[in-house]
């Protein structure tokens, strides 16, 4: 049932809706890493517990499940209009294509295999280059000509633009923060004219791309920003992570900054609506470390948080925080 608090703003504004996904009994996520509904609002769940992709109906019934002993670690997921998934295994340097029954399509990148930026880790300071698909890639997103841009993040500055059959076409960017250049694309979305928005993860910032890969501007009004999600009205949804967890060893967690949050903007870069980044990241509506976003066909919002290995692992996550939340429009 939806709480009666209201969050967001102006056309915006939504109600969390509390216990609203039902796993089977002694089932759990352990964290949500990405989320994605398909043409019917059925809501995969990509997730880092033992049974890594949880099917749920748009009311939160159990629906099935797949992958188990599949995934190094779960990281980005995109959904086709076709209904064919797109998941971005970052330990695996692989980026696969699945049919929404869980039967392998396609696998770019070679499985434990990373290409050769000479980065130590998942340290994106040590790039010593940019390199070819994949080190840790993060995440993926579909062109209207079903062509793939992915992300590729943690060991790479790079976004890599494949065919729909899989052959590389292109790619751009290299270590850094000036126009161009990336520490940690995270995340990536595309607006309705082909144009490329890559969450810049550590610089604190969006950058937009032509289709390509062409710079055109960058948007820093955001801080941490880990995926992004684009309507069909070209409003762009942000998934905010903040600066108090999620960090690596080398940062100190800044209390005086935003906690976990999401921001709704216009194409035009207008703040439309922004809620979370409160002191309690466990009450409904507040995020703890969200790192997915998603918005079905009745313009409900779905944000995945990695709770566990943001903080939770150590100690830090208050309990009783949900690792998927969904909100839906006051409107609807």
């Amino acid at each position: 049932m939806a709480d009666t608090k209201t969050f967001g703003q102006g056309d915006f504004q939504y109600h969390v809706v509390s216990d609203w996904d039902r796993l089977p009994d002694g089932w759990e996520y352990k964290e949500v890493a990405g989320v994605a509904t398909d043409s019917k609002d059925r809501v995969y769940v990509f997730n880092r517990g033992e049974h890594p992709l949880i099917v749920l109906d748009r009311d939160g019934k159990f629906l099935n499940s797949w992958g188990e002993g599949t995934f190094q670690r779960a990281h980005g997921i995109w959904i086709g209009p076709d209904d064919m998934l797109y998941l971005s295994d970052d330990l695996d340097h692989t980026v696969c294509k699945y049919t929404p029954e869980g039967e392998l399509v396609m696998m770019l990148g070679k499985s434990g295999e990373a290409s050769d930026t000479g980065s130590d880790g998942m340290d994106y300071r040590t790039i010593k280059q940019p390199g070819p698909p994949f080190h840790y890639p993060t995440n993926v997103a579909l062109a209207s000509d079903g062509s793939m841009y992915i992300s590729d993040g943690y060991g790479n500055c790079r976004i890599h633009k494949f065919s729909p059959e899989g052959e590389l076409l292109f790619s751009w960017g290299e270590a850094g923060d000036g126009p161009g250049q990336f520490n940690l694309p995270h995340g990536i979305c595309l607006d309705s004219a082909g144009n490329v928005f890559v969450a810049d993860r550590e610089n604190n910032r969006l950058q937009v791309f032509s289709p390509k890969g062409e710079f055109i501007e960058e948007w820093p009004d955001v801080i941490r920003p880990c995926q992004i999600y684009l309507d069909s009205d070209d409003n762009v949804f942000v998934a905010e992570v903040g600066k108090r967890v999620g960090l690596f060893p080398w940062m100190e967690p800044d209390p005086t900054s935003t906690g976990g949050r999401v921001s709704v903007y216009s194409r035009q870069r207008e703040l439309l609506s922004r809620w979370g980044g409160g002191d309690d990241p466990a009450a409904p509506g507040d995020f703890f470390a969200p790192h997915d976003i998603w918005i079905d066909s009745e313009g409900s919002v779905y944000v995945g948080e990695v709770t566990w290995s943001a903080g939770g692992k150590k100690g830090l996550a208050p309990p009783g925080i949900p690792s998927l939340q969904k909100f839906v429009r006051t409107d609807r």
